[in-house]
């Protein structure tokens, strides 16, 4: 009988790994870049840390000077009105949950992941909308991309995201990188820089980059700079979207800024970000080319699997 030998089963460099504590490790090689967080004692998960090419995390939890804003959970889904229920300041009952994970694909040029989360009032156990999320890594030019594709599908009625500027994504980046707190700088698209010319402006891309720790640093000239480019893809609702942005650290495409996106219960909805990681300041060249790239890939879908031992598969929609 012939046996498969260790060279048949190859560890795949970029790869994603389940933790103790409800907790996912995405790996490019030997380093853990970012860890979804989705324990059942936070109102919502998360991911924390989200690392820059030296390892240090470009996000953060919480604000560095308003205790009021805890709920900023590094990098994480959320929104302040649906259907009337506040699913974005942890001040209510309600909740966004992971109810099971589906497929985990390793592979040398991409991980991803497919996973379901529930939004519950937090009286009513039965969930008012289910979101499936699909979760890619890459690398990249001077570092790596975190691609996510969200499904959400209503389980009643129907469900209707309101008008709000806050919702359903939000990224608070790291204390230095911030323009108040640190020495950053944010760019849009538009190639206009600050919060004055970008808050709740249309743009494809908001970029925050700025100095980070550097043992090696010996002067402000000589500081390390790396940052966080979020991307909105061409098909989601209210592209380009209109962005709630500001000089403390913070980041969010707002997903209904102008009026309300309705879900009907057959008809699902589908948003789909990148969020780009690299070292030194913002190149818009770059981020155009990889935004094109983005535009131009398929979204994913789970079904069954006919492989042995594997219950699902992530695949692209046809």
């Amino acid at each position: 009988m012939n046996r498969p030998s260790l060279k048949d089963s190859p560890v795949h460099r970029l790869r994603i790994e389940p933790l103790a504590e409800r907790q996912f490790g995405f790996y490019i090689g030997e380093t853990q870049v970012t860890r979804w967080h989705f324990s059942e004692l936070a109102p919502r998960p998360y991911f924390f840390p989200v690392n820059g090419p030296s390892g240090q995390s470009l996000t953060r939890m919480g604000h560095p000077g308003a205790p009021n804003h805890d709920h900023h959970r590094s990098f994480w889904f959320a929104h302040a009105d649906m259907l009337g229920i506040d699913f974005w300041s942890e001040t209510t009952a309600a909740r966004i949950q992971q109810s099971q994970w589906y497929a985990i694909e390793d592979g040398d040029e991409a991980a991803r992941i497919a996973f379901e989360l529930i939004w519950t009032d937090g009286h009513d156990p039965q969930p008012l909308v289910k979101q499936d999320v699909f979760v890619t890594i890459r690398t990249a030019p001077l570092g790596w991309t975190l691609e996510l594709q969200s499904d959400f599908r209503a389980t009643a009625m129907g469900i209707e995201f309101r008008q709000s500027n806050f919702g359903v994504l939000g990224l608070r980046v790291a204390k230095s990188l911030s323009v108040v707190f640190g020495g950053g700088l944010i760019t849009g698209a538009d190639g206009f820089e600050g919060e004055p010319q970008l808050f709740g402006k249309p743009n494809r891309w908001i970029d925050y980059s700025g100095p980070i720790y550097s043992e090696a640093a010996e002067s402000v000239d000589s500081r390390r700079i790396e940052g966080l480019t979020l991307i909105d893809h061409a098909t989601n609702p209210g592209h380009p979207a209109k962005w709630h942005v500001r000089d403390d650290g913070w980041i969010g495409p707002s997903f209904s800024r102008d009026g309300a996106v309705a879900i009907p219960q057959n008809d699902p909805a589908t948003c789909r970000y990148l969020l780009y990681i690299h070292s030194g300041p913002c190149d818009p060249q770059q981020i155009n080319s990889l935004s094109q790239l983005f535009d131009t890939s398929p979204p994913l879908q789970v079904k069954k699997s006919t492989r042995p031992h594997h219950q699902f598969e992530i695949v692209q929609k046809t």
